[in-house]
């Protein structure tokens, strides 16, 4: 499948259940042409084959494979979905999740860290063509890319310049943190960096959503989980789509939404100096990778 321009085209990521599933199935019923992301195949199956049953009206969807704690599959399907599309309208960086223990995959990085924040930024970075693309085509401020975030980046005690990943951390247990501070600092300096592009970059988190975000956190998070006053995943999945079509959306990047309304996030999080040094030392990162 190769979208036309007749319908808008959403990139969501972590498709395959959850937050990204619902979000996908939505912007399907408003008759977007959507391609989703996915790493578990048997989730992937069940989710493309509801979704693409609820496409009508010249709306689509197909999902990609992958694993987003590895930086190969990254690019890879970054190479499957230009070759699946010739433009992106909106690019929805919901993929994530949290781990019991450090873990670090076979390129080197601390697989939290990586499926949070490398990830996507190295997604963003691979896409930026079709963006542009898209963002010369259509009325300004159409063309977003949303994070999803979440209110512990309010408990990090900063980024560590030297042990980015904290692959060298005595105790595992704020990396998860970290990670989500990560993604409000990549979104308010992507803001800056694309907006003479045309092109608007916000973040918003979910609450606490019933989903299988936690199967692999430690036992505490999973019994905190277990007896929180969850909401449906569609409830955040309600705010991406109004953040990806509504005007509020587009107007003034690099903010940051619950329940299709603006918060002020944590004060680590709008620090302008930390943005711009943690973007440089993901590229370093990246190209110490081979990225």
């Amino acid at each position: 499948m190769r979208p036309g321009t007749s319908r808008p085209v959403a990139v969501v990521t972590g498709a395959s259940s959850g937050i990204g599933r619902s979000t996908a199935r939505k912007l399907v019923g408003l008759r977007w042409h959507v391609i989703g992301v996915g790493r578990d195949p048997v989730r992937s199956a069940a989710a493309e084959a509801e979704i693409t049953a609820s496409a009508r009206g010249g709306s689509g969807f197909i999902m990609l494979r992958g694993d987003f704690t590895v930086m190969s599959d990254v690019t890879r399907v970054a190479d499957e979905i230009a070759e699946s599309t010739s433009g992106i309208d909106v690019l929805i960086n919901n993929a994530g999740g949290i781990r019991d223990r450090l873990i670090v995959t076979a390129e080197g990085t601390e697989a939290t860290f990586a499926a949070n924040h490398l990830a996507p930024f190295l997604l963003t970075r691979e896409l930026m063509p079709l963006l542009r693309t898209r963002a010369a085509e259509v009325p300004a401020s159409s063309v977003r890319v949303l994070a999803v975030s979440s209110t512990a980046h309010r408990s990090s005690r900063g980024l560590d310049w030297t042990d980015l990943q904290g692959l060298h951390k005595a105790r595992y247990g704020s990396h998860y943190l970290d990670a989500k501070l990560a993604n409000l600092l990549f979104t308010r300096e992507l803001a800056r960096r694309a907006a003479p592009d045309g092109i608007v970059a916000q973040a918003m988190h979910p609450g606490v959503v019933a989903s299988n975000f936690a199967s692999h956190a430690d036992e505490v998070m999973q019994a905190h989980m277990a007896a929180a006053d969850t909401v449906s995943p569609d409830e955040p999945a309600d705010t991406l789509v109004w953040l990806a079509t509504a005007s509020e959306g587009g107007r003034h990047g690099g903010r940051y939404f619950h329940r299709m309304a603006e918060e002020t996030p944590g004060g680590a999080a709008v620090d302008d100096t930390a943005a711009a040094r943690l973007w440089e030392e993901s590229e370093k990162l990246l190209a110490s990778l081979g990225y």
